[in-house]
């Protein structure tokens, strides 16, 4: 037999930036961003280009991220391990540039909307000037991505709110056809639900102004091709028929029908 091969010694890592920020969101949606690997090519576009989950248990995930502007030859595998008591996670870069690093957070809850948040970037690197100047460009990156993450985290919050009952009418006037095509495309509240009026083909169409998956505002995504794709995962439908186009099994609520009558447009239940 071969004797054993000695086990390279661990690489020591050193403190490179901290980032602190008072988030207006719950723990709870912060786990639950935490956990959405999903999200981070749709909502940090300009950041990340593609994410493929390598592997999922109770403990965390795995995941092949490919910055922008997408070369796969740069892309990192990086480990998600939360910790056990909730307050707090390690990302570790297992592969990839920046291998080995860690980035270790730690959750404080605040009050029923708010949690403090601490991030500490640790690297091989030692020589303070490249420390500095590595835990400068982590700062820079992460105040962004919290940006994002904060905005869709009070939007899902806001939209996961219970809210009065409303009923649905019969019929709803969105206003004489020439006052509404100015206004296009158009929000509106048909009963407890937003829809957009919007036009296809010069034709009139309303569809649902939430996405199904996580109730994202469907507000001012843009129709391409026919279709409107959520902000926060890329999920897309068809704006005409509501149905899901990649694949994903989900559809839009359905929407009133819009009708022209004696000058004005209509909407129907």
């Amino acid at each position: 037999m071969q004797p054993d091969q000695p086990s390279a010694p661990p690489v020591a890592l050193h403190h490179a930036g901290t980032y602190r920020r008072e988030v207006q969101a719950s723990l709870p949606r912060i786990h639950e961003n935490v956990w959405d690997w999903e999200h981070l090519p749709a909502l940090h576009g300009t950041s990340f280009a593609a994410c493929e989950l390598l592997g999922q248990d109770a403990e965390g995930w795995r995941v092949r991220l490919t910055s922008q502007p997408g070369n796969p030859d740069h892309a990192q595998v990086l480990k998600l391990a939360m910790r056990a008591d909730g307050l707090g996670y390690t990302v570790t870069t297992e592969a990839g540039p920046g291998t080995p690093s860690e980035i270790r957070v730690v959750l404080t809850p605040r009050a029923e909307h708010e949690t403090g948040v601490l991030v500490e970037y640790h690297v091989p690197e030692a020589d303070p000037q490249r420390l500095a100047m590595i835990g400068a460009g982590f700062v820079s990156i992460y105040e962004q991505l919290w940006d994002e993450d904060e905005a869709m985290m009070r939007a899902r919050e806001a939209a996961l709110a219970p809210r009065p009952r409303a009923e649905r009418p019969a019929r709803l006037d969105l206003g004489s056809e020439a006052e509404v095509r100015a206004r296009l495309p158009l929000l509106f509240e048909f009963g407890p639900a937003r829809f957009r009026l919007v036009e296809l083909d010069g034709a009139l169409i309303a569809h649902a102004a939430t996405c199904p998956h996580w109730l994202a505002p469907l507000d001012d995504v843009p129709v391409v091709a026919g279709c409107i794709t959520c902000p926060w995962h890329r999920y897309r439908f068809d704006v005409a028929t509501g149905r899901s186009v990649d694949g994903k099994g989900l559809r839009l609520a359905p929407p009133p029908t819009i009708r022209l009558e004696a000058g004005r447009i209509i909407a129907c239940a």
